[in-house]
């Protein structure tokens, strides 16, 4: 496995120019998105039981009270919690594609693209792995593999290592572009990144 120095995006990339506003806005919207929405809890009108006055209004020495369902109350509604939603936000084609392009001509930039001849391995061994890791100075390092076709012994072997992460050209996004320290591809790679960013 050679570290190949003569890769150059072509001119089309190249010559875009980053935008930091919309990448900021494409990172919310991804973060948006992984959010459910689910959370729930019941106010005064959805628990159960409630239905009469406890006591008359005047004359027990109580405070006056019309439901043992009031917010005040142990097992009374809530008030001003949570309710089902949507968190997602929209963003339209071209600017997803100008935020992603950004997120990757910045690493770009940066030097933190890292392109080898090829990446094959004989088996399924994490210890394998972490080998070529150490071999490209990659082992203290967020690794980004982005890979023109998934090789089965390349996933094996690279699922219990928490700084890395394979992936696919058209899987690329801006989430795993922004939080990786380097990305790590094949020429063919790399001809294929270029396609995903046109």
């Amino acid at each position: 496995m050679e570290k190949l120095k003569d890769v150059k995006l072509n001119k089309e990339l190249s010559d875009i120019k980053p935008n930091e506003k919309v990448l900021y806005d494409a990172i919310i919207l991804s973060q948006a998105s992984l959010r459910q929405g689910t959370h729930s809890t019941k106010t005064r009108s959805e628990v159960r039981g409630g239905g009469r006055k406890p006591w008359r209004q005047k004359g027990t020495g109580h405070a006056r009270q019309g439901s043992i369902r009031s917010v005040q109350w142990v097992g009374g509604g809530r008030y001003g919690t949570p309710v089902p939603r949507d968190y997602s936000k929209k963003q339209n084609r071209k600017e997803r594609r100008l935020a992603l392009q950004t997120a990757f001509l910045n690493l770009y930039n940066e030097k933190n693209i890292m392109v080898v001849d090829e990446i094959k391995m004989t088996t399924p061994k994490t210890k394998e792995m972490v080998a070529i890791l150490n071999n490209l100075e990659l082992a203290d390092k967020k690794v980004l593999v982005v890979l023109p076709e998934l090789d089965e012994n390349i996933i094996l072997a690279s699922r219990n290592l928490g700084n890395m992460m394979v992936i696919l050209p058209t899987e690329m996004n801006v989430l795993d572009l922004v939080a990786t320290d380097v990305v790590l591809t094949t020429k063919e790679g790399f001809a294929s990144i270029e396609e995903v960013l046109k």
